[in-house]
């Protein structure tokens, strides 16, 4: 089944130098037929968003900021989303936005039965990240846009220019030992997981959890990287596809009965 969504996007609270990216991003989980920007579209410093708009088939909602100081249009995306929500046309919500305010509005639309992914920066407190089914940074759509720029343009790169560095994060001590866990909680007799599986727990319990992050495109490289885990390639019952499995490597004991 097809799933339909409603994106809406907080104009005050999300920077607009991605949108073409954040919609090809949404569009690998369902099919938008919603999509509305709030803003004060009256103030200037929302200007930048209009002549992207068009060409992105987005529909602006014009709100007033009533007092001065105070973000409007937090009340009126969340007005629209319950609006949506009982109108019974889409089986699930993207919500843009950085702001922790719409953290309760995720919860809402959970117990509802609606998918929720979320899409804001790496600033987004954590309430709101954990209260969506997944949730995406901006900052890795922003890298994997420029390295398509760096690609097409890399015949044109005068020699000895460096690359920009990328904002991804370090596989740390505390990722290795979460990833270990849930390779332990889906894992076989013998410690092996189809790493499918993996996939899907790791989103569930860290809606934020993306291999692009690290740097990687998908889990599979992520895994591999990790020297504490051993990736193994299996032919499907049929023989038409390789599935991939994944273990936690034993640590072999020395002579003095220390592991390595």
């Amino acid at each position: 089944m097809d799933v339909n969504l409603a994106v809406l996007i907080d104009g005050d609270n999300i920077p607009s130098a991605y949108v073409k990216e954040m919609m090809e991003e949404i569009a690998k989980y369902g099919n938008p037929t919603i999509k509305r920007i709030y803003g004060d579209w009256t103030n200037p410093r929302v200007s930048k968003w209009k002549h992207i708009l068009l060409d992105n088939a987005i529909t602006p909602v014009q709100q007033y900021g009533y007092t001065q100081g105070k973000n409007a249009t937090d009340s009126a995306m969340i007005i629209d989303a319950m609006d949506i929500l009982y109108s019974g046309k889409v089986n699930g919500f993207c919500l843009v936005s950085s702001d922790s305010d719409f953290t309760r509005l995720a919860t809402r639309l959970r117990e509802a039965g609606m998918q929720v992914y979320g899409i804001g920066e790496k600033k987004t407190p954590n309430p709101f990240i954990v209260a969506c089914d997944k949730f995406i940074y901006i900052e890795i759509l922003k890298n994997s846009s420029e390295e398509e720029e760096e690609s097409d343009g890399a015949s044109d790169q005068p020699k000895g220019k460096k690359k920009t560095k990328q904002n991804v994060d370090k596989i740390t001590t505390k990722e290795v030992r979460w990833i270990s866990n849930t390779i332990q909680d889906v894992a076989d007799d013998e410690g092996w997981a189809f790493l499918g599986d993996v996939g899907s727990l790791l989103q569930k319990k860290q809606p934020n959890f993306d291999a692009r992050n690290y740097g990687f495109q998908k889990l599979t490289p992520l895994i591999s990287s990790i020297k504490d885990f051993e990736v193994e390639r299996r032919e499907d019952s049929k023989g038409r596809n390789k599935l991939i499995y994944v273990k936690i490597k034993e640590k072999r004991k020395t002579k003095a009965g220390f592991r390595k």
